[in-house]
C-alpha cells in the first residue's frame, strides 16, 4: 500500500512510521510533508496514494485547508492530539480519527476497516467515496452524551435519554424522554453529524427525532407525514412529501 504522511512533528512522524512498518510490512512511504502548501503542490502534480495520514495542525495551517485547494480522492486517516476537530474530519474523506500518541492496536483497527471495505468492491472499480461513506457509517464513534449548561451548573445528558431536538426562535432545545428540556449550544446541523443515523432522523429543518420516541405516524395532506412522539411536542413534526419515502424506509430498516 502506498501512503503519504502529512505531519509537522518529527517525533510523531517517527512513531507513526515505526508502527506502520510493524503493522504493514509491505507499506511504501511515498512522501512526507509538514505543511499545507507542500502537500497541495505535490497532490496537484502526482497520482494520489492509496492512503493519506494527516496531522490536523500543520506548520502553516490546518490540514482541512488542503481540501479547499485541491481534490483529495484517496481516503484519509487524521492524527491529532485534540478531539475538537472530529466532526469536521468526518465531513471529508476521513476513514478514522486517531488521537496522539497513536496506539498500535488503534492503527491496526483502522487499516483493517479500510482493507475490509476495499474487498467489498474488489469485483469492480473501487469507488473511494462509497468506501469512505461505508466506513463512516460502520465505524464512527457517535456521541453518547452531551454536556448541558443549566444556570451555573453543567449537566451530562446521555444520548439514550433524548427524545428529540428542536429549533425554536433560532435556539436548539433538547427534550428527554422524562420530558425535561435543555438549551443547546450546537446547531441542528452540528448535532445531526454527531448522532447515529440509525437511531436519529432529521425529520425537517426544525426537528431531529429519536426512533424510540416515535409513537405513531399519521398521513397528512399532500403526501406529508405527521410524526407523533413521546413526550408530545408542542409543535407538529411534519415530514415533507419529498422525504416521506426515505423516512418510511428508515423506520422499516
Amino acid at each position: 500500500m502506498k501512503i503519504v504522511i502529512i505531519e509537522d512533528e518529527a517525533p510523531a512522524f517517527r512513531r507513526l512510521q515505526k508502527i506502520l512498518e510493524e503493522v504493514m510490512p509491505d507499506v511504501e512511504l511515498v512522501e512526507v510533508f509538514d505543511s499545507v502548501e507542500g502537500a497541495v503542490e505535490w497532490i496537484k502534480a502526482n497520482d494520489q496514494p492509496d492512503l493519506f495520514f494527516m496531522d490536523i495542525q500543520l506548520s502553516d495551517g490546518l490540514s482541512f485547508e488542503i481540501f479547499d485547494q485541491v481534490n483529495v480522492s484517496s481516503p484519509v486517516i487524521f492524527t491529532t492530539a485534540f478531539d475538537e476537530y472530529m466532526l469536521k474530519a468526518f465531513k471529508v474523506n476521513s476513514v478514522d480519527y486517531l488521537l496522539k500518541p497513536i496506539k498500535k492496536e488503534d492503527l491496526q483497527f483502522s487499516i483493517k476497516k479500510l482493507s475490509k471495505l476495499r474487498s467489498l468492491y474488489s469485483s469492480g472499480d473501487i469507488n473511494i467515496n462509497e468506501i469512505v461513506k461505508q466506513i463512516n457509517l460502520e465505524s464512527r464513534d457517535y456521541k453518547s452524551r452531551y454536556l448541558i449548561r443549566q444556570g451555573d451548573k453543567m449537566l451530562s445528558v446521555e444520548t439514550d435519554q433524548i427524545s428529540f431536538f428542536q429549533t425554536r426562535n433560532g435556539v436548539v432545545h433538547l427534550t428527554t424522554f422524562a420530558d425535561r428540556t435543555f438549551l443547546m449550544d450546537q446547531s441542528l446541523d452540528e448535532l445531526e453529524s454527531s448522532l447515529n443515523p440509525e437511531r436519529f432522523y432529521r425529520a425537517n429543518r426544525q426537528f431531529i427525532v429519536c426512533f424510540s420516541a416515535i409513537q405513531a405516524i399519521h398521513k397528512y395532506h399532500k403526501g406529508k407525514l405527521l410524526v407523533e412522539v413521546k413526550p408530545k411536542s408542542k409543535d407538529e413534526i411534519i415530514v415533507s412529501a419529498e422525504k416521506a419515502s426515505k423516512f418510511k424506509l428508515w423506520m422499516d430498516s
